[in-house]
Formats: C-alpha cells, sequence, structure tokens
C-alpha cells in the first residue's frame, strides 16, 4: 500500500519552513488559522516559495466565515490566484457555496481556470456544504485533485464515518483528505478507520512571547501558536510505524 501523504497547515512562514523540517510531504500556507484560515500575505507566499522544497499550496479564502463569496470577494479571490501562478506555486485551495449550501460551480470553475496549471484542492467548505456526497460530485466534476474534509464534524476522528463514505465514493476519482484535530496520537487510528492516503494536520505548539509586556490587551496577547518540527515528526512517526 502507497504511504500516507501528510499535509501540514501553515499558518506563516516559520510554519512553512518547521513543516518541511519536520518531513511533511506538503505544506497549505494560509494566516488566520483560528478562524479556519485565510489567504497569506504576498512578502509570505514570496518566500516561501523561495525557501520550501516540498509541494506549495495556498488558501484562497478572502475572509472567515461563511463560503458564500460575493463579486468583489471573486475578484480578489481571482488576484490572489495570478499571484500563485506568478510566484511559481504548486497548488491552490478553493472552495465555495452558493445561498443553497450546494457548489459553487461556475465561481469554482472561474477560480481553477484562472489557477491552470496549479494543483487544484477542494477544501471544507464541503463539510458545511448541504449535502457532502454532492459537494464531493462536484469537486470531481470541477477537476479538483483532492477534497480536504473533516466529515462534516468539528474533528476528523467525530466524522470519521462520513470520510470513511466520501473515500468510498470517491472510488478512485478524487483524493480524500482528513482534516481537523489530526494528532500524533490518533492519526494512525483516523486512518485505519477512514482509509484515507492523505491527512492534514496544523501541528501546532504555543510559542511563548520574547517581549517583556508591560500590560496584555485582547489581540496583543504573549502568545501565539506555531508548526513545531517535533510534532510534525511525530506526526510522521505515527504514519509510518
Amino acid at each position: 500500500m502507497s504511504p500516507v501523504t501528510l499535509e501540514i497547515a501553515a499558518n506563516s512562514l516559520a510554519s512553512a519552513l518547521a513543516a518541511q523540517e519536520g518531513g511533511a510531504d506538503r505544506v497549505e500556507l494560509c494566516e488566520n488559522l483560528g478562524e479556519g484560515g485565510c489567504t497569506p500575505s504576498y512578502g509570505t507566499l514570496a518566500m516561501a516559495r523561495e525557501r520550501l522544497r516540498i509541494p506549495l499550496y495556498v488558501l484562497i479564502r478572502p475572509r472567515a466565515g461563511d463560503f458564500r463569496f460575493d463579486a468583489l470577494e471573486r475578484d480578489t479571490m481571482l488576484r490572489d490566484i495570478e499571484l500563485c501562478v506568478r510566484l511559481g506555486c504548486d497548488g491552490v485551495v478553493i472552495g465555495a457555496l452558493d445561498a443553497d449550501g450546494d457548489v459553487d460551480v461556475a465561481l469554482c470553475r472561474d477560480l481553477i481556470d484562472a489557477a491552470r496549471p496549479l494543483g487544484v484542492t477542494f477544501h471544507r467548505a464541503i463539510d458545511v456544504a448541504s449535502d457532502p456526497q454532492a459537494a464531493l460530485e462536484a469537486a470531481i466534476a470541477l477537476g479538483c485533485e483532492r477534497v480536504l474534509t473533516s466529515g462534516a464534524h468539528a474533528t476528523a476522528m467525530e466524522g470519521a464515518d462520513v470520510i470513511a463514505a466520501l473515500v468510498q465514493g470517491a472510488v478512485g476519482r478524487i483524493a480524500v483528505m482528513a482534516g481537523a484535530g489530526v494528532t500524533p496520537e490518533n492519526v494512525r487510528d483516523l486512518v485505519q478507520r477512514t482509509g484515507v492516503r492523505e491527512v492534514h494536520a496544523s501541528a501546532k505548539t504555543l510559542v511563548e512571547s520574547t517581549l517583556a509586556l508591560p500590560r496584555r490587551l485582547p489581540g496583543l496577547e504573549a502568545q501565539r501558536w506555531q508548526t513545531g518540527a517535533a510534532v510534525v515528526r511525530a506526526l510522521r512517526q505515527a504514519l509510518e510505524s
């Protein structure tokens, strides 16, 4: 059986480099991971492309919240994708829904066309779609390489049965990647229960500030989350044991 691909959701350049150091197969670069992730800055993208030797996929999401986007947000995403193509990224991560919770096929097609020849992952918009199986079929019809899913639950372990059903429904037509709450302690069980051959994790650790702050205010905390190379390494070891 082929090895399981390990993708790390990296919320900064430092996180992306830690993912590479720890043995990740691929990075999904984003920012604002605490709210589901948004598109990273130009500087972060450019430096990540310069320094990463492993495939780099970029989250294309202009804001937190739902996955229904207006015309201004569509144009913003197209500009971000244009930048990814110009920088030579390996792929983009997209997803959009209409007012009924179905995949917004027209918008997704525009984003995918703009991304050519890059690879495309359909993200966790599938988890809030009205019908995950129908969303999977839409992603397949659009030509996406994979879907990232927690099985319509808060964590992949909770949604393991749904993920397994999506894997069965995919029947080799698209990769199903399990993500959300994936840790070195549960990743092997998750793979065994779902049959996925790709997993997605942030592998985050809490980093203390080195700045002596006279006071702490909301949004100006002394701690931050960052991918830890040791956690990535532990995920890799768990998958290979």
